[in-house]
């Protein structure tokens, strides 16, 4: 592969992890070991953890209320524990369990007899099932989200705590219209706590807006909430008639959902995959650097949270941002290392076309098309189209930083790159991505 020609020679240096897991060149800074860059799920972690300590404690040391029926409801959330899935956004989801935990928090009683376990004891019940299936996953290296993990329990303990004192001065013993209604108003509240909750934990992640990770939190969580709400309702309803029976049979549909929901996440991430190693092919090729669509991808990905774009328009910017050089395949000479912000503005357009060109027979990714098609115009726009689209201006701004940095984690260089593409923002570049962009870099 040509090296690279542009500004001084290339040295390696250190570099930071990027949101997925690339690199981003810059250095991190140290620091006391108990520092965090998420204070947040660090705090819930840390609150759950202890709540289901003491309520595990305080169990053991009063005793279990009917403690056959505890074991099968935490033989059950421990199973769904172990089936969980990844969603979309790196989501980890447990439905069964998450179900399982609901309907114990809303048991009033299980066929003729009453119930009177407290919310110490759900609590305790529901973190020692969720703690009995994650053993395993640990145990073959595939450990779980911790937050998650909180998160699940957290539900679970904000039901527990509100239902059972309600139920015992409601004198709730059995089905009703008024221990349904409270049941269903319950799990819609614990629903939207959580969503604000994950919101809260997915800006914190990935520093965007708070507004848009809610919206991304509650499209995202609406459909798999309300099977996981309504199966919880359901189950416990169920077993006041029929005992533990309803309990495994309305976790069926429940489970069927599931191999829905997983089929649907296997699908994007392969098509994922498949884009990625699309990407590759330029590299592999000669005619870019490796790693360099990995990397404009990273960047590209950190300036657009920081711009507070959606979920779904990160998702179009990422294909577009791995892509963006395929058009390099059509030349019949690489680019001196690949780096297409040192050629002219017509063999960058042309590129760019050749690009989009490809992507285009597709059928699917017309967005992601027009993305790369565009990303060589200045900021005006080229022609009677008017302003690229704004993942175009932030994939230029990416790709011509790497051009011209590469790996290089030298802060001198990265500082004078930075400062070289402010003085073209009147023309070439968005001055707001050129900020986002320094705040990228300047992250600890």
């Amino acid at each position: 592969m040509t090296q690279r020609q542009s500004e001084g020679p290339r040295s390696s240096g250190p570099v930071l992890s990027g949101p997925e897991g690339g690199a981003l060149s810059h250095q991190r800074p140290r620091g006391p070991i108990w520092r965090t860059s998420r204070p947040m799920s660090a705090v819930l972690v840390a609150a759950v953890g202890g709540g289901a300590l003491a309520a595990l404690i305080w169990t053991a040391a009063t005793g279990f209320v009917e403690p056959y029926v505890a074991l099968s409801f935490c033989l059950v959330i421990a199973v769904g524990e172990l089936a969980r899935i990844t969603l979309p956004g790196h989501r980890e989801a447990a439905p069964i369990a998450s179900a399982g935990a609901i309907s114990y928090a809303f048991l009033l009683t299980l066929g003729a007899g009453p119930l009177h376990h407290s919310a110490w004891q759900v609590v305790a019940v529901v973190a020692l099932g969720v703690a009995l299936g994650e053993l395993p996953h640990i145990a073959v290296g595939r450990g779980p989200q911790v937050e998650d993990v909180a998160r699940r329990v957290f539900v679970a303990v904000l039901l527990a705590v509100t239902f059972r004192p309600l139920a015992e001065q409601l004198g709730l013993s059995g089905p009703s219209v008024t221990a349904t209604l409270l049941m269903a108003a319950l799990v819609m509240l614990a629903w939207l706590a959580d969503a604000l909750v994950a919101a809260v934990l997915r800006a914190e992640r990935l520093r965007t807006s708070l507004g848009v990770a809610v919206r991304d939190e509650l499209r995202a969580q609406s459909a798999m909430g309300a099977a996981i709400g309504s199966s919880g309702v359901l189950i416990a309803l169920a077993c006041t008639v029929t005992g533990l029976a309803g309990l495994l049979v309305f976790t069926a549909p429940l489970l069927v959902s599931q191999v829905a929901f997983r089929r649907h996440a296997e699908v994007r991430r392969t098509y994922l995959e498949t884009v990625r190693a699309l990407s590759r092919v330029t590299e592999v090729g000669g005619y870019v650097e490796n790693g360099h669509s990995r990397r404009v991808s990273h960047l590209s990905h950190g300036i657009a949270c920081e711009l507070g774009l959606a979920e779904a328009e990160l998702l179009e910017l990422e294909y577009a941002a791995l892509m963006h050089d395929i058009g390099q395949l059509s030349l019949r000479e690489p680019i001196a290392g690949g780096a297409t912000v040192l050629a002219s503005p017509r063999e960058q357009r042309r590129i760019a076309e050749l690009g989009s060109a490809i992507i285009r027979e597709t059928g699917v990714l017309d967005n992601v098309a027009e993305m790369v098609r565009r990303q060589c115009e200045p900021l005006a726009g080229d022609g009677d189209e008017g302003v690229p689209p704004l993942g175009s201006r932030i994939i230029k701004v990416a790709n011509a930083f790497d051009d011209l940095v590469g790996e290089n984690g030298d802060p001198e260089r990265r500082a004078a790159v930075l400062e070289r593409l402010r003085m073209d923002t009147d023309s070439e570049y968005d001055p707001r991505v050129v900020d986002a962009l320094a705040s990228v870099l300047c992250r600890p």
